[in-house]
């Protein structure tokens, strides 16, 4: 295995984030609405290629890191997985508001359920769904899966 150089990750970013997308999205299932669902896709997609540019991301930095609410959490870790595991919830969101929009309705709200177990999977116990998958691809040699688990 090549030398591979961690970054320093701000993992109380990620959880706020993921804790924002959860909120929202269980607001947009109570409300039925499949266009707040599209929001949440469009931030979560947006910040995933483009994490300067990540709404929650600023709401973080910007709010509740300044105002003292949200303590910093740095670890020694690779962006790379969060960023996937974020494009996913992204791509996975958009999907279910494309299916409540077309009226699929259970299997559209089945997949904005599935996102917001899955992310409070990671803000409550600390395992990102999308950061495993992310190092079992990279660990199949899968084409741009370059990082490996940083406890390897």
């Amino acid at each position: 295995m090549n030398q591979q150089i961690l970054s320093q990750v701000d993992h109380a970013a990620i959880k706020v984030s993921q804790t924002i997308t959860m909120l929202l999205l269980l607001t947009a299932f109570i409300l039925d609405s499949w266009l707040l669902t599209t929001f949440v896709a469009g931030v979560n997609l947006v910040g995933a290629a483009m994490p300067a540019l990540s709404l929650f991301s600023l709401i973080y930095r910007r709010l509740l890191k300044p105002g003292g609410l949200v303590k910093p959490h740095l670890v020694p870790d690779y962006p790379e997985p969060h960023r996937f595991a974020q494009g996913f919830s992204g791509t996975v969101t958009a999907l279910s508001a494309l299916l409540v929009w077309g009226d699929v309705n259970v299997l559209g709200w089945a997949l904005s359920w599935l996102v917001i177990v899955l992310a409070n999977l990671n803000v409550f116990a600390g395992f990102c769904a999308g950061c495993f998958t992310y190092y079992q691809l990279s660990r199949l040699g899968v084409p741009g899966f370059q990082r490996s688990p940083r406890w390897v």
